[in-house]
């Protein structure tokens, strides 16, 4: 009788101070779904172009491109580096974040001295976005030699 008595002692302690009582399964992942650490200033992103093709141009000519782009978010946006992939193309980020909303755009320029034929470069974008944090601009441009005398 003593052990039953205990039994059920030890029972009613270990169920009364169940403290998942009430918590739904859905709501023990709450670290899964917690934000990562710097999530809360990441935005989104919308390529008005992000792909040009410029035609023919003549050997020596620098072509000024220009890539658009909107802030989809709801934060800031912030150009943190852009990166040609040749030496002949020389690209520019914003200077200032962009608001959420707004339009901004990415301004290079490509020296098509010693170029000639098709050229096809590439421009990487880095940026505070939530999908992926580097992004590809593309343009292509045909350049015609100089003619020898």
């Amino acid at each position: 009788m003593k052990y039953i008595i205990i039994f059920a002692i030890s029972a009613a302690l270990l169920t009364g101070c169940d403290e998942t009582a009430g918590v739904k399964v859905s709501d023990t992942n709450v670290a899964d779904k917690a934000a990562k650490p710097g999530d809360e200033q990441l935005t989104t992103i919308q390529w008005i172009d992000s792909s040009k093709n410029y035609g023919t141009i003549n050997e020596g000519q620098v072509l000024e491109v220009s890539f658009r782009f909107k802030n989809t978010g709801d934060k800031p946006l912030v150009i943190e580096d852009v990166r040609p992939t040749c030496g002949c193309t020389a690209a520019n980020p914003p200077k200032e974040p962009i608001l959420p909303g707004a339009e901004g755009v990415i301004n290079a320029s490509f020296d098509s001295k010693s170029r000639p034929g098709m050229n096809k470069k590439d421009i990487t974008v880095v940026a505070n976005t939530k999908d992926t944090k580097e992004h590809k601009l593309h343009f292509e441009v045909d350049v015609t030699g100089k003619k020898s005398d």
